[in-house]
C-alpha cells in the first residue's frame, strides 16, 4: 500500500523554527553579543596595525553582515519579512551596506524539520489530519519568510497546495520587528531625520494581516472572482474546510517560474510583461485592492493555457478612493509630462512635507517623471536596454545624499511604488519591449 506521506526526501538542512518569544529573544540576544564581539576583535586588530576605522565600518564588516542575515533567516517570520520589506521599500534611501544586508533576506528560508511540521499539521487540522488527504508530500516545494508550501492530494483526487505557517510567527511579530529595528539602528546608518516609525508600525499591522491565512483566503477569493472572466490570469481556488488562520489549502495549479521564461519568443515575453503591468492598473483603479509583493516567485506561466498563474495574496492591501484618485492624477501627469500637475498630485497623495526644500522637491519629481517614462513612450519601451532601473537607482542615490531632507512618505505609497518598481524589474528580466499606451484608458 502506498504510504500517505514521504519524509525521506526532506531537506537535510532543515532547521527548527524557534516558536516561543523567549527562545526568539535569546536568538536576538546571542546575535547582539556576537556582533559586539566581532566589533571588539576587529577594532583591536585595526588598532594594533595602526589603522583608523570608524564604528560604522566595524559594525558592517562581512562577519557581522553574514551573522545578521543568517540569524534572521533562521528566525523567519517578522524578522525576515521586515528585512525584505525594508530592502525593497526604502530603496536607495538606505545606505548600500545596509541594503546589501537586507537583500540577503530575500532568499528562501530553511524548511521545518519533519517532526515540527507534523506537529503543526496536527495542531491546525486535528489529530486525524492525515485522514483528510489521500497523499501529502512532507518535503516542501516552496518556502518563504512566513510559511512553506507542500503538495497534497485530496481524498477525491484533487491536487492541492498547502501553505503551512511557521510556528510562533504570529505571536512574535511585535517583539521581532522591534528587535530588527534595534539592530538596524545599532548600525548608526539611519539619519535621525528619517522617521521610520510609521513604516515600522505599519509593517507590524501588515505582518499581522499576512499571518492570518483566513484573510488571505478572502483576498484569494476576491481576486478569483474579479478575474474570472479575464483569460490572461489564473487564480487558484481555495478549500475553506481544509484552511485555518495558520494553514491555507489551495488548488495546485501547474506552472513554471516566470524567471525561466526568458527563452520564450519575444512576442510572448512582451505579452507577459504587458499583462502584469496592466494587472497593476486593474488592481489600482478597478478592484481597489493591490497585491503588494511583486516577487518573481509569486508569478508562474502555464504554457498550455497561456495564462499567468497568480500566487500569494497575503500582502494584499485595500487602496482608498482618495489615494486611487491621487495616483490617477500622478500617472496622468507623468504620462503627459505636466510638471505642475505632477507636483500637485504628489502633494495630494501626501508625499511632501510642508517644509520640503524646493530643490529636493524638484529632484523627487524628476525621479517620478523618470519612473513614468515607459507610459509615454511612442514606441514599445525596451525595459532591458533602456537602463531604466539603473537610472532610477542613480537618481535615488543622489537623493539619499541629501539626508537632511529625508522623510517618510505615506506608507501606502511605499507599497504601491514597491509593486510598480518590482514589475519594471520583471519586465527587464524578461527582456520585454512593451507598448504601455493602451493603459492610458485607466487614467
Amino acid at each position: 500500500m502506498k504510504p500517505k506521506y514521504r519524509s525521506e526526501v526532506l531537506n537535510n538542512k532543515s532547521r527548527r523554527v524557534p516558536a516561543s518569544r523567549l527562545s526568539r529573544l535569546a536568538h536576538f540576544g546571542g546575535l547582539a553579543g556576537k556582533v559586539a564581539s566581532n566589533v571588539m576583535i576587529a577594532g583591536a586588530r585595526q588598532a594594533l596595525s595602526g589603522q583608523k576605522t570608524s564604528r560604522t565600518e566595524l559594525l558592517l564588516q562581512p562577519g557581522n553582515i553574514n551573522a545578521v542575515a543568517e540569524k534572521l533567516s533562521h528566525l523567519r517570520g517578522a524578522a525576515m519579512k521586515l528585512g525584505q520589506l525594508l530592502s525593497m521599500d526604502a530603496g536607495e534611501l538606505l545606505p548600500p551596506e545596509l541594503s546589501a544586508l537586507l537583500a540577503r533576506l530575500r532568499a528562501d528560508a530553511a524548511p521545518m524539520p519533519h517532526k515540527q511540521l507534523v506537529a503543526t499539521l496536527a495542531k491546525e487540522l486535528g489529530p486525524d489530519w492525515l485522514d483528510k488527504f489521500s497523499h501529502i508530500e512532507l518535503n516542501s516545494f516552496a518556502r518563504a519568510s512566513i510559511g512553506q508550501v507542500h503538495k497534497a492530494t485530496s481524498e477525491q483526487g484533487q491536487k492541492l497546495a498547502i501553505k503551512v505557517q511557521y510556528p510562533g510567527v504570529a505571536d512574535s511579530i511585535h517583539s521581532d520587528v522591534d528587535n530588527v529595528v534595534s539592530l538596524i539602528k545599532l548600525s548608526g546608518l539611519l539619519p535621525k531625520t528619517l522617521n521610520i516609525q510609521p513604516l515600522v508600525e505599519e509593517a507590524k499591522l501588515q505582518l499581522l494581516a499576512e499571518t492570518d491565512y483566513l484573510l488571505e483566503a478572502n483576498a484569494l477569493n476576491g481576486f478569483a472572482q474579479a478575474l474570472v472572466d479575464n483569460p490572461h490570469f489564473k487564480v487558484p481556488g481555495c478549500y475553506p474546510s481544509l484552511s485555518t488562520r495558520h494553514l491555507l489549502t489551495m488548488e495546485f495549479v501547474e506552472g513554471e517560474p516566470l524567471e525561466n521564461m526568458v527563452t520564450l519568443p519575444q512576442q510572448i515575453r512582451d505579452e507577459l510583461a504587458f499583462r502584469l503591468i496592466e494587472l497593476f492598473f486593474i488592481e489600482m483603479f478597478e478592484l481597489g485592492m493591490i497585491q503588494t509583493d511583486p516577487n518573481l516567485a509569486n508569478y508562474q506561466y502555464n504554457r498550455s493555457s497561456g495564462q499567468i498563474v497568480l500566487l500569494d495574496f497575503g500582502a494584499t492591501r485595500t487602496i482608498s478612493p482618495v489615494l486611487r484618485q491621487g495616483y490617477k492624477k500622478l500617472l496622468r501627469a507623468g504620462a503627459e509630462q505636466n510638471r505642475e500637475a505632477l507636483k500637485q498630485a504628489a502633494c495630494e497623495i501626501g508625499y511632501f512635507a510642508d517644509d520640503i526644500d524646493g530643490h529636493y522637491q524638484q529632484a523627487v519629481l524628476s525621479l517620478f517623471d523618470l519612473a513614468m517614462s515607459p507610459l509615454r513612450s511612442s514606441t514599445a519601451f525596451d525595459f532591458a536596454a533602456s537602463g531604466l532601473a539603473k537610472q532610477i537607482s542613480e537618481q535615488g542615490r543622489q537623493l539619499s545624499m541629501q539626508s537632511r531632507q529625508w522623510h517618510t512618505p505615506p506608507v501606502d505609497a511605499l507599497f504601491i511604488h514597491r509593486k510598480l518598481a518590482g514589475l519594471y524589474l520583471i519586465a527587464a528580466r524578461l527582456k520585454a519591449k512593451v507598448d504601455l499606451t493602451p493603459l492610458w484608458r485607466f487614467l
